[in-house]
This record gives structure tokens, C-alpha cells and sequence, in this order.
């Protein structure tokens, strides 16, 4: 006799535990399978949650070498690799049994093992003892997640060449690292190993870095990462990537036809992920998938097989942990006959950088494409009290307006803390708020959120302090 559910999750992410405990608070019978012993998926284990750690320890680090300037006067300042990966592992393991403890208070039967379905109805669970169990569900949800592509040919060994998983896992500080990508995820890592040490090269195929992200805002966050030495080689393809034992080499040519050789110690190899489903058996029952191997879905999350739904990284959009979890919410409500539903307009993105770059909303290059009559408003944050008593000028908001109608359409932010202040201004977009409604909130004197008052103003050109 196998177990029943109402509805069977298949992944513990932010998208998948989220998505459990909401089903289980609707009242359905809920089980979630995750290939880990530890749920919380990429985001807990190897993603969002240690790069975050490292990426503050390293800050602090950095700015302890200048704690002198401000009157502070330590002895040596000394770097233990080993003690910092073992406070990132503890993060980790608090925070993954933390999810571990809201699925059972909230009734969800958590199994360790492959999900795979034998029918649409019918799912089976692989543990790493190649024990089979056998569960019957009335629905499926599908939120495997994603896992890091590399160039062809080239395998990850986690040891020189490395996926974002091997960059988080380092025994020592590499004393040179080459970083192929310049998105969100290889520029974060390659700020945590270059305050720790590394010299860090960073090459892009495009002619730019964040693809995608307002040209602006892009143009000043790789000035403020060249100044803390970060080196980029812009407009470059890779051409081979070669191991030894003591060294990998890459080889890349320019645009113009130059060719360029770079030696290190190890390759962080950023260029992008992929919908993780190889394990699910979905040829089987027919699942539908895309050009790019994501699962396609109705908006309301449905495949063409209609008792099974698909979330997170695994469909398409932005492979962010929290468009995964506010997907996990619409379809729980959705099948408990509810009002499910995501604004994808108003999606947030941060890199956890120093400074923060943040951003909700359209870009410039977007309105202009889609023929947007809008108004620019920006401040600068050396223009901020609360920036510079703390010396922390860097930056500026930026913010976008319907030209006829003042309603926001996008702002973006490089400066202190710009992945707290985003969230402001994503909650006045959800409202429909206009700048003139940003500028006449009263915000607290002296803080960050300032900045945001006075772009607002600037989109009028009325700003006090600039």
C-alpha cells in the first residue's frame, strides 16, 4: 500500500519548501522529496545563503585594513580561511535545519531521495542507497532548480576549474583567479577572493558587464570594481581552457582580433545556468519542455499534463530565489482554488556586492526600445548625509517615470544597502505610485532612504541637496 498526498512537491528550494508549507497551511496533504538530507535546495546550501557569508566576512575584512583612518587601531589584522568557511558552514546548517523544523511543524512529509515519476499519478523516491519508495499524488509540483553550465568541452573539476559551488569551498586564497562571465554571481565571488587576496581578472564576451541591467548603473559599478582592483577584458571570447598541475591558462581573443593569454591558480567558470529536470523522467509521461530544456507552463503554472505544475528555475524568467518562492505561493493557492498570482513587473534583483547594486522595474535601454516616453530622476549618495558621515559615498539612485503620467516604471540603485532600499520602491510600484508620491513621503533624517526621496524630486528637477 503506497502513501497518498494531495500534492507531491519535488524540491526543497525556496520555491519548493515555500510551496509545501503553504499547500499544508491551505489544508492538503503534502509531501516534499529533495535529493539533499538537508532541505533549502542551491539557495541554502551552495548559493544565495554561503555567498552572502563570505561576501560579508570579506567586507569586514577589507574594511578592518582601514579601521586606522577612522581612529581605530588594531594590531596585525591576520586571515583564517579555514575558521571563515567554518562560519559559513554553520550558517548553513542552522538555517537548513530551520527549514527542516517549519516543514514538519507544518506537517510535511519530507523525503530524502531522487524524485522521479513512474506516471503522472505515481512519483518514485531514489535514496542514496538505491532504496526505492513509492508514493501516489494527486498533483505534482515540479521546483528542482537550476545548475551551472560551463563552456564546451570543458568539465568542472571543482578543484582549478569551478562552477559557483568549487568558489565557495576554497582551502586557500588563490593568489591569482580568472572569472569567465561578468554577471551577478561571478562578480560577487570575485569581490569575496579579491578583498581576501586574489588579483582577479574578469572576462566578458560582451562589451559591458550585468547584462541586462540599466547601462548606467553597469558603466559606474565596473569603475567602482576596477578601483578595488579588479581587472576586466571586455569584448572577449574564450577560446581553450588548459590544466596542469600547477596552473590553468586561458586562452581568449578580443573583437579586434587580439589574441591574449591569461596564467592562475584556478577558473571560476560564471557564464549561466540551466533548468535542472535530467532525473525527473519527464519524457515518460509527456511533460512539455522548451527550446532551452525549461518546462513550459500556462500561467497558472499547469504543463500540458494537468495535475502537474512547474516553479522557480525550472520555467522560465529570472532564476531568482525569491521569484521562486512568490510562484510557490500562486500555485498553492491556485490548486486549493484560490487567487493565485505573480506581478513579473515587479521582480526585484540585487548583486551583494560593496556597494550594493539593486534594481526593480524597466531599464532605460527597455523604455527606449518600447518607444516609453519617460523622465529621469537621479541622486547621488556623496550628496546623502547619512553615506558620507560613515564614508560610504559611492553611488547614486536612479529612478524612471511615465513622462504623462508620473507613474515609476523602474529604479536602480548602486550605493550602501541598495538591496534593503529596493524594497521600498518595489512596494510603491505594486501600488502604482507615482514619483510625486515618493517625494512627498516624509523619510528619516539622515538615512540611506533619502537618496531615494531626492531622485524622486530629481525626476522634476527639484531636489534640495543636489
Amino acid at each position: 500500500m503506497f502513501d497518498k498526498f494531495d500534492v507531491t512537491v519535488i524540491g526543497s528550494g525556496p520555491g519548493g519548501y515555500v510551496c509545501a508549507i503553504r499547500l499544508a497551511q491551505l489544508g492538503l496533504k503534502t509531501a516534499c522529496i529533495d535529493s539533499r538530507t538537508k532541505p533549502g535546495g542551491t539557495c541554502l546550501n551552495i548559493g544565495c545563503i554561503p555567498s552572502k557569508n563570505l561576501l560579508n566576512i570579506s567586507e569586514n575584512f577589507s574594511k578592518a585594513k582601514n579601521f586606522e583612518k577612522s581612529g581605530i587601531e588594531i594590531g596585525e589584522l591576520k586571515l583564517n580561511l579555514s575558521k571563515i568557511m567554518q562560519n559559513k558552514d554553520k550558517a548553513i546548517d542552522t538555517l537548513t535545519k530551520g527549514v527542516a523544523f517549519l516543514l514538519k511543524k507544518n506537517k510535511v512529509t519530507f523525503f530524502n531521495g531522487v524524485g522521479s515519476f513512474k506516471s503522472k499519478n505515481t512519483i518514485s523516491i531514489l535514496n542514496s542507497n538505491k532504496s526505492e519508495k513509492i508514493i501516489q499524488t494527486n498533483n505534482t509540483i515540479i521546483c528542482t532548480g537550476s545548475e551551472p553550465v560551463s563552456l564546451p568541452g570543458i568539465n568542472f573539476d571543482e578543484k582549478k576549474i569551478l562552477s559557483s559551488t568549487g568558489a565557495l569551498s576554497l582551502n586557500s586564497v588563490p593568489k591569482k583567479m580568472i572569472i569567465i562571465g561578468a554577471g551577478y554571481i561571478g562578480l560577487e565571488m570575485g569581490s569575496v577572493w579579491s578583498r581576501l587576496g586574489s588579483e582577479v581578472h574578469v572576462v566578458e564576451f560582451l562589451d559591458h558587464i550585468t547584462p541586462g541591467m540599466d547601462r548606467e548603473i553597469s558603466d559606474e559599478f565596473m569603475k567602482i570594481l576596477k578601483k578595488q582592483g579588479i581587472i576586466f577584458h571586455l569584448n572577449s571570447k574564450v577560446e581553450t581552457i588548459k590544466k596542469n598541475d600547477s596552473e590553468v591558462i586561458v586562452n581568449f581573443s578580443e573583437k579586434n582580433g587580439n589574441k591574449n593569454t591569461l596564467n592562475s591558480d584556478v577558473v571560476l567558470i560564471s557564464v549561466g545556468r540551466r533548468a535542472y529536470t535530467d532525473k525527473l523522467n519527464l519524457k515518460k509521461i509527456g511533460v512539455n519542455l522548451d527550446q532551452k530544456g525549461r518546462i513550459k507552463v500556462d500561467k497558472n503554472f499547469k504543463t500540458n499534463i494537468s495535475n502537474i505544475y512547474a516553479i522557480g528555475d525550472v520555467i522560465d524568467g529570472p532564476m531568482l530565489a525569491h521569484k521562486a518562492e512568490e510562484e510557490g505561493i500562486a500555485v498553492a493557492e491556485l490548486i486549493s482554488g484560490k487567487a493565485g498570482h505573480v506581478n513579473y513587473d515587479i521582480i526585484p534583483g540585487v548583486i551583494y556586492t560593496s556597494p550594493e547594486v539593486a534594481s526593480v522595474g524597466k531599464t532605460e535601454e527597455q523604455l527606449k526600445k518600447n518607444n516609453v516616453n519617460y523622465k529621469v530622476g537621479k541622486f547621488p549618495f556623496t550628496a546623502n548625509s547619512r553615506a558620507k558621515a560613515i564614508d560610504e559615498p559611492l553611488g547614486f539612485v536612479k529612478m524612471l517615470a511615465d513622462s504623462k503620467t508620473d507613474r515609476v516604471l523602474g529604479v536602480h540603485i548602486i550605493g550602501p544597502h541598495a538591496g534593503e532600499l529596493i524594497a521600498e520602491m518595489t512596494l510603491a510600484m505594486e501600488f502604482g505610485a507615482s514619483s510625486e508620491d515618493i517625494a512627498r513621503t516624509c523619510h528619516a533624517h539622515p538615512t540611506f532612504s533619502e537618496a531615494i526621496k531626492e531622485s524622486a524630486l530629481s525626476v522634476e528637477k527639484r531636489q534640495i541637496h543636489s
